[in-house]
């Protein structure tokens, strides 16, 4: 004789499920709840051998799919060999966590497939109201959370359709929102640099001064070895074998002038496979900030520098010639008029590099 289940029944006194086992009443939650039906289950098979069903939910728990953790947690291995230079991760790959630190706050927990645009708003205003992230940095932001979904979506993870929800949110607007909006960057003052270098260590302030004359990136600039460089005429070139545009077919010179090459020559290995300046790109921007401090001036950042030496260089020399100067041209247009371009980079850098 088969024996009877015990029976999931309503105490309607509390409004609870409750069962009936081995002379002892079990209280399970809100009746008809799917917390009280799974704990009914998990009191069978205390009770009995085999896979029991919870007869009030013929099919079980329902499975949900991956969580807003777990899809996030995919995407986190994706991204540390993708966004990977030189066997480092670079700093992508901390800003595609900071992305992540609001929304697994929010929902962590929920799952993937059930986050949709209106969450995602939730989340971005989380960004602008605890973070106080600036306008750019949170639709940037976004943009990265939208990439993790786009991850899951080709890996089966969510449908398609969370994408595409996910995809109708649109950047804020210059003005149309909350998030604070933060100058854009401009030739750094005179002064302002004049007072850093004072307080800056040889290395910095050598260094500073060939990201002005030159407009290399700050990561160009730690990367460089003798090896790399070009010394067989009176214009010296270093070109870039490893560099942030790569990935895009883009190619990327620097070219150094007679201030340039004197400072590159104070710096000159033995070995011409080691770096010039050994120092992280961090580290550089991190004594910059520094001397910002000790000359009590406005905060700029290596990147900064940049700037500063492209609003020059299109000043003194128009546009043309500062874009191929920075690598902003794209792999085709740098193809097709190269030659007039080194022309021009030549001479820019004789007259001021």
């Amino acid at each position: 004789m088969t024996k009877k289940l015990p029976t999931y029944s309503l105490h309607k006194a509390s409004g609870n499920a409750r069962v009936w086992l081995d002379g002892k009443n079990y209280y399970l939650g809100e009746y008809g709840s799917p917390k009280s039906r799974l704990r009914y289950s998990e009191l069978l098979k205390k009770q009995t051998t085999g896979e029991l069903v919870d007869p009030v939910a013929p099919h079980g728990p329902q499975d949900t799919g991956p969580t807003v953790n777990e899809v996030c947690a995919t995407y986190i291995v994706h991204a540390r060999t993708y966004y990977q230079k030189n066997g480092r991760t670079t700093a992508e790959y901390d800003c595609i966590k900071s992305a992540m630190r609001p929304l697994v706050d929010l929902f962590g927990d929920s799952p993937a497939k059930d986050f949709d645009s209106v969450a995602l708003r939730m989340v971005r205003q989380r960004m602008i109201d605890t973070k106080e992230w600036c306008r750019d940095y949170v639709n940037k932001s976004l943009g990265r959370l939208v990439r993790v979904f786009r991850h899951a979506a080709k890996n089966k993870l969510v449908p398609a359709s969370t994408l595409t929800d996910l995809e109708l949110v649109e950047p804020l607007e210059s003005g149309r929102t909350a998030a604070k909006d933060y100058a854009p960057r401009t030739e750094v003052p005179a002064t302002t640099l004049e007072a850093i270098k004072a307080v800056a260590d040889p290395m910095t302030r050598d260094m500073i001064d060939l990201a002005l004359l030159t407009g290399a990136r700050g990561g160009e600039l730690v990367g460089l070895t003798d090896t790399m460089i070009d010394k067989t005429g009176e214009v010296w070139f270093a070109v870039l074998v490893d560099h942030k545009m790569r990935h895009k077919g883009k190619s990327r010179a620097l070219v150094f002038g007679p201030k340039s090459i004197a400072i590159l020559r104070r710096y000159a290995t033995a070995d011409g496979t080691q770096r010039l300046f050994p120092v992280q790109r961090r580290t550089f921007t991190d004594r910059i900030k520094r001397c910002c401090e000790l000359a009590k001036v406005p905060m700029i950042t290596s990147h900064w520098l940049r700037h500063s030496a492209a609003t020059s260089m299109r000043r003194d020399h128009g546009l043309d010639a500062a874009q191929v100067l920075l690598g902003h041209s794209n792999a085709s247009t740098t193809e097709r008029y190269a030659h007039l371009d080194l022309t021009k980079a030549i001479a820019v850098a004789r007259s001021c590099g």
